[in-house]
């Protein structure tokens, strides 16, 4: 129960920890990663407005069908930046969300490069 608590309590330090230096504007808005233990969300986020420009997530219909591996976050992140594109934003900051940068959360954002979003 203890390790439990303690891997959370970490997660949320990392979080606030990264949070109080990065901030999305409309020019280069923040893109934030959410990861639970069967699906993955993605938001493009201008927090000088408060709004969200871009989302995606494996629980859409067209991408149903992706499961919580490195391979699909890797197309998940295509698919953000794919809609980043469209929407003329070709820059943002990374926001890892407390996460480590290797495995899932890696993969989005190496996704997002190959779509032509620069970090």
């Amino acid at each position: 129960m203890n390790r439990v608590i303690d891997k959370r309590r970490k997660l949320i330090r990392r979080k606030h920890h990264i949070r109080k230096s990065l901030s999305g504007t409309g020019s280069r808005p923040r893109m934030t990663v959410f990861r639970s233990n069967s699906h993955m969300y993605i938001q493009v986020i201008d927090d000088v407005a408060g709004t969200t420009l871009v989302a995606a997530s494996s629980l859409e219909a067209e991408l149903k069908g992706l499961k919580n591996t490195v391979e699909d976050a890797a197309k998940l992140g295509e698919v953000v930046g794919k809609r980043m594109l469209e929407k003329n934003i070709d820059t943002c900051v990374f926001d890892r969300n407390g996460y480590l940068f290797h495995g899932i959360v890696k993969s989005i954002a190496d996704g997002a490069r190959k779509a032509g979003v620069r970090f």
